[in-house]
């Protein structure tokens, strides 16, 4: 695995649980079609499998 995994934001987290929101968040997503890049460790991967359906994992 890569030292780096780059996460987007696909969909809109409005319409979610406030505990969704946190996570996206948390990821530091903002914005609709937003790529951050985050440490490949399990806490963020814990962090992307809670919300599947808002994210998708870019590969690189």
């Amino acid at each position: 695995m890569a030292d780096t995994i780059k996460i987007k934001l696909v969909r809109s987290p409005i319409c979610t649980p406030e505990k969704h929101k946190r996570v996206v968040k948390g990821l530091g997503l903002r914005k609709l079609n937003q790529v951050v890049e985050r440490p490949d460790t399990p806490e963020f991967r814990g962090m992307v499998k809670k919300v599947p359906h808002l994210l998708v994992v870019v590969e690189q």
